[in-house]
Order: structure tokens, then C-alpha cells, then sequence
């Protein structure tokens, strides 16, 4: 297997002394230096300043600034141009950025390169193509005339102002972009907040977009604490909205905040997805599938399917099959590009997965295969397959944002789908089956905001994407998100 090497420009950007990026240029900043972890040895290899109240300020005021200045004066093809510059940079930049990615998530090198990297690229360049198409409408008026006057209305879809955009560790690169592209192409500047766990990458996309002739605090990045910056950057009078995407518990808090001051937020968390497999698929294709659903970067993917539904006949047979196939996976350094088993992203994480997994040994469920760390430095976790006792197993109702998949048999297909719909997030599900009579039916009677049929997690830039219930409100990417960062402003004349 071959092992990537890193890269000098990597080396050197770890060795830099690293805070945040406020108003074009990088600000070492003032609070307290935090470890960067590398997931797979445990090792720090670099060191952040936190943030504090007056880097957010500084930040928010350089994004205000921008907002009303430069960038609104950047017509609606320049700013598409830029985007499309900035995409090209990243692209020429691909393995560097990828290298970042991989040592501060532990995310495979494949996946940082061919996931993380090449579809924010992809994203970047769906929302370079809306510049200039963002518009309002001329509806026909019907005011009485009283003395031969005539009136006209037109709608406007006006940029909301400085979007704070908070990004999770999963894919640290790739929803920024999501954010920030869909922020900038409607005229609104941004401040992001990484998560402290991986705080680097969006420094270096931050400096990419300087050098291709971003205008200075369009696109600005503050580093620290999420509950001391989370509040800071939410309360201050030049954020116009917040899109957050992270956990439940998290989310509620920020949606909170934000609705208290009346301010537009977006909200994609996760929950506890589902996958149905349906009788008229084969044992390798179901396999397959949950491979793909529940497994890809360790399931740390908001979509990723956790809750797996088999027919009773096949139960047994599929978690054997399964049970070996997971064994065979590579469990190597992530820089390894043959690596399929890589480390979880930080400790915390590794030590909340493994509390919930001997709960769930205390609650009777069986542990067919994994729930253990390999021998070897990191925050590894083998996959695992857990067959749960009953619907009311805790692994059928709370997340566990890991390579940890929850089975369970079913009878009756439509009782099956009651017990899908009865929880309350509603992110993604998947329905597996050959019949397209039924791949349709219940598709459509799932509760949630994305339903795949025989796939799962993959997502297009061109389809919304967000939750329903407590897994959140709004829509990234599609035409939804115009609603998202745009306010309607209708105005009338007499003439």
C-alpha cells in the first residue's frame, strides 16, 4: 500500500503560528493557544489561538465592511468569477488541502482528496453558476384606478448581511463551502467558526481566496471556543443570519439564541437515520448496501444510516456476511491510500461511541462484530454491528455518529415503516428493493427531508438537502438556498 507523504507546504503551514483570518490577512490572535490532535497517533501537530471577543469583532466589522463596500460593489458575474477563480485554486491545491484535512480529522487521504476535497470544488463551482440568476418577480397589480393613474410592483431578493456560518469536524472544508458559497454568490459576506478540532483547513481555503482577489472581510475566519464565540458572533448587531450544521443538542442552543433576537437561521443536525431493506434484495446486495449507508469515514456523516431494518428470514445471515466482510477492512494510518478503517476524529467522540456501546451491552443488545480499539496509537474503533434487542433499544433512538450500525428484523413491511417515522428527527432514509411500486409508496410515506432508493449518503449540488422535525430547518445547495440567504423586498409605484 502506498503511504502519502506529506507535502513541505504542509509541513510548513503546521509549523506556522495559527489564529484566525480577519480582513484579508491571517491574525495570529490573542487568547490561549489549543492543540491540534492527529487523530491517528494522538500526537499535536500544530497549536491555534482561541478567539475572544475582540477577534470576533474585529471579524464581524471587517465582514460589515465588506458587505456594504467592496462587495456590494462587486457586480452579481464578478463575484461568480471569483468563486470560479477560487475553486480553480483549490483544485490546483488538492493534495495540500487534503493532507490538512486527513491529519486533523483522520479522515483516509482517498476520502479527503475524491470527497472532501473534489466536491467542494464541484459545489463551489454549482454556485458560481447562480450568479446573476437570483431574482425577483413583476406580478400583475389589481389597485383601482382614480384618475388614470397606473401602478407597478416588483419583488427584490436582497442579500440578509454578515452570514456566521459554525462548521462541524466531519467535513470541515467541504459544508463551509456549502455556507459560504451559497452566502456569497447571494451578495452576503461571511464569518465562519470552524470546530476546534479542526480549525486549519479554512485558513489556508481563506488565504486561497485572498490570493484569487477576494475583496478584503468578505470571507473571514475565527478560531476558539464554539460556547464563548458561538454567543459572541450570534448576538453581535452585523450578524444578519447564522446556518449551523452540527449536533442536535448544539443546534437547538444556537437555534435558540438566534430566534430570541429574530435573526433567519438554518439548522441541518443529524438524528438517527434509517435504511429499509426490502425481501427481493439478495444478502450481498444488502451488504452492499449497508456498507455504503453506515460505514463511509467511520460513520461520521450526518446522513449516514444508523438504524438498519432486515426481514426476519435474512436477519442472521446478512450480519454473518457482514460481520465479514468489515473484518477484511484495512485498519492502517489514514495517509495510507489503502486504508478503509481509519481513527475516529478526536477522543471525546471515541469516548462518547464507546459509553454508548457498553450501555447498550448492559441493555441486552448483542455486539455480533467490533466495539473494540485496535492495538495501535489513535482513536480507533473497529466497525460494529450491534443486533438490538427491541425498537427500544437506546441505539434505535440517539446517535451515535460512528461506525456503529443498530439492526433489527421486521414482519410486517407497513409496521416497519410506523416504527421508522416514530422519531423525532427526520434527516435522511434509504429504501433497498427491486420493486419500484413500492421503492415509490414508501419513499414518499418516510418522514424525512431526503429519501434515497437503493443508495445512500451521496448527494448532487442540484438537490436540496436538510432535515425535517428535530433534525433541523432550511436547505443547503439546490435553488432552495436562495430563500435562505436572500429577503423579499416588494416595492410599488404610481405613475
Amino acid at each position: 500500500m502506498t503511504q502519502a507523504s506529506l507535502l513541505a507546504t504542509v509541513k510548513a503551514f503546521l509549523q506556522r503560528e495559527h489564529g484566525h483570518f480577519i480582513n484579508g490577512i491571517s491574525h495570529p490572535g490573542r487568547g490561549a493557544l489549543r492543540p491540534v490532535v492527529d487523530p491517528a497517533t494522538a500526537q499535536t501537530v500544530a497549536q491555534v489561538h482561541d478567539g475572544c471577543a475582540e477577534d470576533v469583532a474585529a471579524a464581524m466589522t471587517a465582514a460589515r465592511q465588506a458587505f456594504t463596500g467592496s462587495w456590494a460593489a462587486t457586480n452579481a458575474l464578478a463575484r461568480g468569477t471569483l468563486m470560479l477563480k477560487l475553486a480553480d485554486a483549490m483544485e490546483a491545491h488538492r493534495e495540500e488541502l487534503a493532507q490538512l484535512e486527513t491529519i486533523c480529522s483522520g479522515k483516509t487521504i482517498m476520502l479527503s482528496r475524491g470527497l472532501e476535497v473534489d466536491q467542494a470544488v464541484a459545489f463551489l463551482r454549482y454556485f458560481a453558476g447562480w450568479a446573476g440568476k437570483i431574482c425577483g418577480e413583476t406580478p400583475e397589480l389589481s389597485m383601482p384606478s382614480l384618475n388614470g393613474e397606473k401602478f407597478r410592483g416588483y419583488t427584490l431578493r436582497e442579500p440578509l448581511g454578515v452570514v456566521v456560518g459554525i462548521i462541524p469536524w466531519n467535513f470541515s472544508i467541504m459544508i463551509a463551502v456549502w455556507k459560504m458559497a451559497a452566502a456569497l454568490v447571494c451578495g452576503c459576506t461571511v464569518v465562519l467558526k470552524p470546530s476546534e478540532y479542526t480549525p486549519l483547513t479554512m485558513l489556508r481555503v481563506a488565504q486561497l481566496a485572498a490570493d484569487v482577489g477576494f475583496p478584503p472581510g468578505t470571507i473571514n475566519v475565527v478560531n476558539g471556543d464554539g460556547k464563548l464565540l458561538g454567543p459572541l458572533l450570534i448576538e453581535h448587531p452585523f450578524c444578519g443570519k447564522v446556518t449551523f450544521t452540527g449536533s442536535v443538542p448544539t443546534g437547538r442552543a444556537v437555534g435558540n439564541a438566534a430566534s430570541a433576537l429574530a435573526k433567519p437561521v438554518t439548522l441541518e443536525l443529524g438524528g438517527k437515520n434509517a435504511a429499509l431493506f426490502l425481501d427481493d434484495m439478495t444478502v450481498a446486495e444488502m451488504v452492499d448496501g449497508i456498507i455504503e449507508a453506515g460505514y463511509l469515514n467511520q460513520g461520521q456523516i450526518c446522513a449516514s444510516a444508523e438504524r438498519f431494518y432486515l426481514p426476519a428470514n435474512k436477519l442472521d445471515e446478512v450480519l454473518d456476511n457482514l460481520s465479514h466482510r468489515l473484518s477484511q477492512m484495512v485498519v492502517a494510518s489514514p495517509f495510507d491510500e489503502g486504508c478503509q478503517v481509519g481513527p475516529l476524529a478526536n477522543k471525546a467522540h471515541l469516548d462518547k461511541v464507546q459509553r454508548m456501546l457498553a450501555r447498550a451491552k448492559q441493555e441486552g443488545d448483542e455486539i455480533v462484530y467490533g466495539g473494540t480499539t485496535p492495538d495501535r496509537p489513535g482513536y480507533y474503533l473497529l466497525p460494529t454491528v450491534v443486533k438490538v434487542r427491541s425498537a427500544d433499544s437506546s441505539l434505535m433512538h440517539e446517535e451515535t455518529f460512528g461506525p456503529v450500525g443498530s439492526f433489527l428484523s421486521y414482519q410486517d413491511e407497513d409496521a416497519v415503516l410506523q416504527q421508522i417515522n416514530n422519531s423525532p428527527f427526520g434527516l435522511a432514509a434509504s429504501v433497498w428493493t427491486h420493486n419500484l411500486n413500492k421503492a415509490m409508496r414508501y419513499s414518499e410515506q418516510i418522514e424525512a427531508g431526503i429519501v434515497w432508493i437503493n443508495m445512500h449518503t451521496l448527494l448532487d449540488p442540484a438537490l436540496p438537502f436538510g432535515g425535517i422535525k428535530g433534525s433541523g430547518n432550511g436547505r443547503e445547495f439546490g435553488s432552495a438556498f436562495i430563500h435562505d440567504y436572500t429577503r423579499l423586498k416588494s416595492i410599488m409605484m404610481r405613475y
